[in-house]
């Protein structure tokens, strides 16, 4: 199972301090839902793992971050895309949950629902805990420059990320970058 694990706020949707609360708050990052159906019609399963404290600190529901996926995929479906599942943590960050990134239990839970092993599956996020949370399993860290990410365009990339994190513009950038690493390897195979 070819499974890329993608963050949302600031990866697939823009972001804000003040947190995506609602359905209309929701606005893709420009190219990043095509990114994903490339992903898909390259043979990407591909799945969110997304903090949502705010569900947490009582800025919205459950109900609510579902219309907000459901949106998501509404639009994503337009491009000819999907995201087969959304992981979250709901919790704030003084809670001690394990699934609250940078911890690893969002992508345990994915391995387990799955059935696999995570090692060398894309991790894509737009910041030092998204990728963090990935390589504690194994992941290969990818980096995005929109979203948080932006502060790292063009300096070297502090410590805090692991060792081995590629950058790249945007999601658009990274799938692109996928797509084609993939294909000398159909090639040979051929």
């Amino acid at each position: 199972m070819k499974l890329v694990i993608l963050d949302r706020d600031g990866t697939i949707n823009l972001d804000s301090d003040a947190y995506i609360k609602s359905p209309e708050e929701w606005q893709p990052i420009p190219g990043a839902l095509e990114a994903i159906a490339k992903l898909n019609h390259a043979g990407w399963h591909t799945v969110i793992a997304s903090n949502q404290s705010g569900i947490g600190r009582g800025l919205f529901d459950v109900t609510t971050l579902n219309a907000m996926h459901a949106k998501m995929n509404k639009m994503l479906a337009a491009v000819g895309g999907k995201v087969d599942a959304v992981f979250y943590c709901p919790h704030a960050a003084d809670d001690g949950c394990h699934c609250r990134k940078p911890l690893s239990g969002l992508f345990e839970q994915i391995g387990e629902r799955y059935g696999v092993d995570l090692k060398n599956v894309p991790v894509v996020g737009d910041s030092a805990r998204d990728v963090v949370a990935g390589v504690a399993v194994g992941c290969e860290p990818h980096l995005v420059l929109t979203g948080k990410g932006e502060a790292f365009r063009g300096v070297p990339l502090p410590d805090a990320f692991p060792m081995g994190t590629r950058v790249h513009d945007d999601l658009a950038a990274f799938a692109d970058y996928l797509v084609a690493r993939e294909a000398p390897a159909k090639t040979a195979a051929a």
